[in-house]
């Protein structure tokens, strides 16, 4: 991985002194607590004396012997000897620029790795992770010794070379990498891990380097460690970019730490203090920590809050034995504390995407200062550190244990954002175009989890749309929807969707469907957005086609298509003249029309605009001759009169007990997608409700969604809901309702 010499003198979380002693990062603080800080020019002598004898581990490798034994007591620890014993022997007399033995670089990968509790088989891929590309060992000499998994693993970190790829080498070395995730993520657990060495050692390089190897970690690998869920590296990761593009800042930020540890006061530790209290006289057994901020979290803090105090330099850790203690712990803080309620979240009953479990909230003190709490078990705790690492090995059956702790925990070998992101690699054209929407993707950072109508989920980045769902769902297939239900209710493509919306999309069945080119406008994800551009790219000619098409009928040359059809599919008729005039009954003997309270006898006319029927809200409006119009309430004729300063004339549906209704008028829109007999079988289910079709308009297909609308007589008006599910019930069509005229006052 050509790793880079050690400078004392470069910045970071880790070479800091402050950092170290104030504000260390999590693995920092673990290595610290247990042992003093590796010497790697020691480590480096060790190497070169060359292998211990055989069935004896190596000294050198002692350090990473004890952090696996800590995780994994009856590990068998001789696969890690002969990979030590091949990978010194391979890399003797490779130096880093510091001047140590290059064998430093793959121990001290190793090393974080062992710390974070990664089984031995990603131990001894991580010895072995620079042989294949830097000496002349092959893979499948790894295999034959080492089995395939770490031949697997070995080749996934392997970088292609630039002899070869040139300029692309790189984006495609982060290709084949991610691919070689999918399968397994512990190839990405060792990136991640090798990249943090690197960065650490960073301070030899031109500064040019440095500046380009830093975006690189900030754009691409920081994103990957935060979706893999591994805290420890992801924030001193963070830490040491900070440094390197932001030196100005990182300097401030380093002073107020510093400053902060002088305090005579520790606002944090008398919290702290009180919360042992509180939680040892209600008999909850719990591990009150004090955890200080890295120079990253700092920094943002002080961004929000201005002025920091005692209590934004860290958090406080409350860790229990069981899921039920977090909420017992909650409960007293909450009970004993001035809870700030705002700030509360659970992340136990819903588990971010990244495995990450925990309870968040803050309590407030007399003076004003507030202390952010964290609470989680112990192995969340561990998840919430080393993510994936933290698992072991995922692909092994789950012991009893594990399988308890995890109960229906997603799996997290195929995180729902890395299947995304494969599917879309595959599609992108080109190593920049890669290059370049991978950096987008990865920026961002939170996902929701939308619902199909049979419950089953799917994951989509914040801000995706209905366009999003549908290429996540069906790919390519998806140039064929032509609309979607969220909620039950029928959206655009273009709505934007929220975590636990349940979508519904709906698909034409047209083989020759076409994208619409806005709908790049409204693509928020690389696989709908590559997929979109690929089609018209392809079809440069059928989208202008379309494109002119849509315009003629938004300009009106291409004006809606009226029809009129009888109650047979075999009889078509013009329509009459009264077709489209209001109905006129009397109003006093009937239940299906209005009994005007203040004019009893008066003639009633139902308005066409608005097709009022049982239990329709209504009103009347007097007109020629002492008729009264009744409209729906919401009907636009009623504000329009009511404006001019008509008067409302009040009206009520009659309520004869007995007597047979009689019929009434209705217009109908029915929304649907093109296909053949669409229209009689429409009609058809009209006739069999026992409705007459007085006329009916078809306007031409947009997007391949057709919109028919009925105007319908009914023999009885509480037939209406029946009729309009016998519509719905047609293959094709996805939405009946009542018609919202605009028609003129009668």
């Amino acid at each position: 991985m050509s790793a880079e010499a050690t400078n004392p003198a470069s910045p970071g979380a880790v070479t800091d002194p402050v950092t170290s002693t104030v504000a260390p990062a999590a693995a920092a603080v673990a290595r610290k607590r247990t042992r003093p800080r590796i010497d790697l020019r020691r480590l480096g002598r060790a190497a070169l004396l060359g292998p211990a004898a055989r069935g004896r581990l190596p000294d050198a490798i002692s350090h990473v012997v004890d952090a696996h034994r800590a995780h994994h007591p009856d590990a068998d620890l001789e696969p890690l000897r002969r990979a030590y014993v091949l990978a010194e022997s391979s890399h003797r007399g490779q130096m880093r620029k510091s001047g140590e033995p290059y064998i430093t670089h793959p121990l001290a990968v190793t090393l974080i790795l062992a710390e974070l509790g990664a089984e031995t088989t990603t131990l001894t891929a991580s010895l072995l992770h620079d042989t294949v590309e830097d000496t002349e060992v092959t893979l499948d000499q790894v295999g034959e010794q080492f089995g395939e998994e770490v031949r697997y693993l070995v080749d996934g970190v392997t970088k292609l070379e630039k002899v070869d790829y040139g300029a692309a080498a790189e984006p495609e070395t982060f290709r084949k990498m991610l691919v070689a995730t999918g399968n397994d993520v512990r190839v990405m657990s060792i990136k991640l891990a090798d990249r943090l060495h690197n960065m650490r050692t960073l301070g030899v390089m031109r500064p040019e380097k440095q500046v380009r190897i830093a975006k690189v970690t900030r754009d691409v690998l920081i994103p990957l460690a935060e979706r893999l869920g591994v805290q420890a590296l992801k924030t001193e990761l963070e830490d040491l970019v900070f440094a390197i593009l932001h030196p100005e800042e990182y300097e401030r930020t380093r002073e107020l730490i510093a400053e902060n540890a002088t305090r005579a006061d520790d606002p944090l530790a008398e919290i702290a203090d009180e919360m042992r209290t509180v939680l040892r006289e209600a008999g909850i057994p719990a591990e009150v920590l004090i955890r200080p901020r890295h120079f990253v979290s700092v920094h943002r803090v002080s961004r929000k809050r201005g002025r920091l105090r005692g209590a934004d330099f860290g958090r406080i850790l409350v860790l229990v034995h069981e899921d039920a203690d977090c909420y017992g712990v909650l409960g007293e803080l909450h009970t004993c504390m001035t809870p700030v309620v705002s700030e509360f979240k659970d992340f136990i009953a819903v588990p971010k995407f990244n495995l990450y479990q925990s309870l968040h909230t803050a309590v407030a003190r007399p003076d004003g200062q507030i202390a952010e709490v964290l609470i989680r078990t112990h192995r969340m705790h561990k998840v919430a550190e080393a993510g994936v690492i933290a698992l072991g090995n995922p692909y092994a059956p789950p012991s009893e244990e594990q399988a308890a702790a995890d109960g229906e925990r997603v799996d997290p070998t195929r995180p729902g954002w890395l299947s995304r992101l494969l599917e879309w690699q595959r599609a992108a054209p080109d190593p920049d175009t890669f290059w370049s929407t991978l950096r987008e993707d990865l920026a961002q950072d939170r996902e929701i989890t939308v619902f199909r109508p049979d419950g089953s989920a799917l994951g989509l980045p914040e801000g995706a749309t209905c366009v999003d769902a549908a290429y996540a769902q069906y790919g390519e297939d998806a140039h064929a929807c032509i609309g979607a239900r969220v909620n039950g209710r029928l959206a655009t493509l273009s709505t934007v969707l929220r975590d636990g919306d349940t979508v519904q999309l709906l698909m034409g069945q047209d083989p020759a469907s076409e994208p619409s080119r806005e709908w790049l406008e409204h693509a928020h994800t690389p696989a709908a957005r590559i997929a979109i551009q690929r089609w018209l790219a392809t079809h440069p000619v059928s989208e202008a086609k379309r494109e002119e098409s849509e315009a003629r009928v938004a300009d009106g040359v291409a004006e809606p298509t009226r029809i009129a059809t009888a109650t047979s599919r075999d009889e078509p008729s013009a329509p009459s003249p009264e077709a489209f005039a209001p109905e006129t009954v009397s109003g006093a003997t009937v239940a299906a029309v209005p009994a005007i309270a203040d004019r009893p006898g008066a003639a009633v006319r139902l308005a066409g605009c608005c097709t009022p029927v049982p239990p329709d809200e209504i009103t009347g409006f007097a007109v020629r001759r002492g008729v009264v119009t009744v409209h729906r309430v919401g009907c636009a004729a009623v504000a329009r009169m009511k404006g001019a300063g008509r008067a409302e004339v009040g009206v009520r549906w009659g309520e004869t007990a007995g007597s047979e209704i009689t019929g009434c008028r209705v217009t109908l829109v029915a929304e649907s997608f093109g296909r053949p007999h669409l229209l009689a079988d429409l009609t058809e289910a009209i006739a069999l409700e026992g409705a007459e079709i007085v006329s009916a308009t078809v306007e031409p297909p947009s997007q391949q969604r057709v919109r028919h609308t009925y105007t319908l007589h009914l023999p009885a008006a509480a037939r209406l809901p029946a009729l309009m599910r016998a519509m719905r019930n047609v293959p094709g069509v996805f939405d009946v309702s009542r018609a919202q005229h605009t028609a003129s006052a009668h």
